[in-house]
């Protein structure tokens, strides 16, 4: 089937016949095949007497060739896959068998993407990005500190760079435009922090995507934000660039030093909001965060400290 499509990633017409004849099958097998790609991976596919058989829309398949053309100074190996589980657990799954890190983990679909919490993330097949960087710590606890609002970071300026200009942060694991999500983070560590460990950067971003009925929030992705579809092997080269020059920063100064940065590209410094932890929550005013990266909140004129990964932010309704 996988081959079938990459036979009408260019968006043009294709005979059954010529589809047939490249994949050496009948022309009713095609159209079982065509059936098939449609249920299974939701991507359209037109069918015109007399001229065939197109895709709603072109793909462009991921490419760690392409990738390395746009990023020509990165140097982390890259796996790519058609369909995984999920990029996060492919890359601590990779780690036991003892890669050499950082390495980079791509798929073009995921069967069971997670995000914060236990939740689904909705993955369809070439239309998003689905990411993961694998990492080894080796200075402790503090090379931690932090370590996803600085990948918020680079993945905010990769989305401006390629034209999301209202890309911002929120606090702990988002990104936004306005109230609508276009990527989110998920850290997953093993090991022992105070010692060695090895981290996994997970990041998924709506690329490509223009629905998915799945999706029980606001969403936006790059292609509704500026009305073109976009390269995905462009964006994860620039990505890939943002984290390698937020890391090193980081390594070397700590989060203090990306402070004010994130602040900054925070949508909802000053908002006044409500902090929810299971059936509990706390209303105040958002300050900031501090130099380990926990949310900095006015609750009745009195400022306090929160972090912990089970912990979400909302805006007031009075906000």
């Amino acid at each position: 089937m996988l081959t079938l499509l990459k036979l009408l990633k260019d968006g043009r017409f294709h005979s059954g016949e010529a589809l047939g004849a490249a994949l050496g099958v009948s022309r009713s097998a095609v159209w079982k095949q065509l059936q098939h790609l449609e249920a299974e991976l939701n991507l359209p596919v037109h069918k015109v007497r007399g001229r065939g058989y197109q895709l709603a829309s072109p793909l462009v398949f991921l490419s760690s060739e392409q990738i390395a053309l746009y990023a020509s100074s990165l140097t982390w190996p890259i796996h790519i896959y058609d369909s995984i589980d999920s990029t996060n657990a492919e890359a601590l799954r990779l780690v036991e068998v003892e890669c050499a890190t950082p390495f980079l983990v791509l798929a073009e679909q995921q069967t069971a993407g997670r995000g914060r919490r236990g939740r689904k993330w909705i993955s369809p097949f070439a239309q998003n990005v689905y990411y993961s960087l694998l990492l080894r710590i080796e200075n402790g606890p503090r090379q931690l500190e932090g370590l996803s609002l600085v990948v918020g970071l680079a993945v905010m300026q990769a989305l401006r760079e390629s034209g999301v200009q209202g890309a911002a942060l929120k606090w702990p694991n988002d990104v936004l435009v306005g109230q609508k999500k276009i990527a989110g983070i998920l850290l997953e560590l093993v090991g022992d922090p105070a010692d060695i460990c090895h981290v996994v950067l997970g990041i998924g971003i709506n690329v490509n995507m223009q629905k998915a009925d799945e999706v029980d929030q606001q969403w936006t992705s790059v292609q509704l934000e500026t009305g073109s579809p976009v390269d995905r092997n462009s964006l994860v080269a620039r990505l890939c660039l943002q984290l390698k020059s937020y890391l090193e920063l980081h390594r070397a100064s700590g989060f203090a030093s990306l402070k004010d940065e994130w602040e900054r590209g925070h949508a909802w410094q000053g908002r006044a909001v409500s902090l929810i932890a299971g059936v509990s929550h706390v209303d105040g005013v958002v300050l900031g965060v501090d130099g380990q990266g926990a949310l900095r909140l006015s609750v009745d004129g009195v400022e306090k400290i929160y972090s912990g990964g089970e912990l979400s932010l909302r805006l007031r309704d009075d906000s």
